[in-house]
């Protein structure tokens, strides 16, 4: 059987549609509103085996340009992998990998996370098992929140939220250029996680769950205390875990985080360098 791989063809409306089935019948996921909604460009490159006009097998490239103590990288990360059950076995995604590999053998390192079921086949090409940590601490005030929720709900309010996001800092030592990712999540499954501090010129991404309060990303063009984060959404909130790397982190617990089911691996002398001060890369660039 003849198999073509081909890359970047997201306004083929066919072939989108095709990869759209696959990454449903694969994870429940399409990528259809993304593409939409405009944040789909060409930072996110899929890899793709087709036959008779049908994606059958993919990997996909991120590009992510990465600031580390003041030194540009450029770093891959690798995602969306995924085999339609037919051609299983059959060598796909290594054909995949060792083109991917050879395009982008000149990147400063490539990172992924891989569901521990194939986690034997990526050393495979040289890519080493690493370890990820996070910040954590506890929240304890009585007061009522004092953040409001702000609006992601059309066109115009992506608009309006991506205005303030270019204009302010994140509150992070380790810098990436992946709004296309962030509003693969925000625009989608995430759409109530934005939030403004009252009387400040500072907006949260955070999400709720029971007594713990999870981080993703805090924007202001002052300093925030990371410490003090938990007390701004009141007394429910008990427990904040940071999802990004936030500044100033000396009073937080530090942690080795393990996402359940899934191992981060890296390949590249210079992004093993960093990892000691990238120490985990934020979950919203996560693809």
């Amino acid at each position: 059987m003849s198999y073509q791989i081909i890359s970047g063809y997201q306004s083929n409306d066919a072939l989108r549609q095709s990869f759209n089935q696959l990454a449903e019948k694969t994870f429940g996921l399409s990528f259809e509103a993304w593409y939409q909604n405009g944040f789909w460009n060409d930072k996110y490159i899929p890899y793709s085996i087709v036959s008779n006009g049908k994606i059958i097998a993919n990997v996909s490239v991120n590009l992510i340009n990465c600031r580390v103590k003041g030194q540009e990288r450029r770093y891959i990360q690798l995602g969306t992998v995924m085999t339609d059950e037919a051609f299983r076995r059959q060598g796909l995604s290594r054909m995949l990998m060792e083109r991917i590999l050879s395009d982008y053998a000149s990147c400063d390192g490539i990172f992924l996370y891989a569901n521990d079921t194939v986690a034997e086949f990526y050393p495979k090409f040289s890519f080493q098992k690493a370890e990820e940590y996070r910040f954590r601490t506890v929240s304890h005030i009585e007061s009522l929140p004092c953040v409001k929720q702000v609006p992601m709900n059309n066109a115009e309010d992506f608009d309006a939220f991506l205005a303030f996001r270019r204009s302010h800092a994140s509150r992070s030592p380790v810098l990436t250029d992946t709004d296309d990712l962030l509003m693969f999540y925000l625009t989608q499954f995430m759409q109530e996680c934005v939030y403004q501090v009252n009387n400040r010129d500072c907006y949260i991404i955070a999400e709720q769950d029971g007594n713990t309060l999870t981080v993703f990303d805090i924007l202001s063009n002052e300093p925030v205390d990371p410490s003090a984060v938990g007390q701004l959404f009141g007394h429910t909130v008990e427990e904040v875990c940071f999802a990004f790397i936030p500044e100033n982190a000396s009073a937080l617990e530090k942690y080795v985080y393990q996402e359940e089911d899934t191992t981060f691996f890296v390949l590249g002398d210079t992004l093993l360098h960093d990892l000691p001060d990238i120490l985990s890369f934020p979950a919203l660039i996560h693809a």
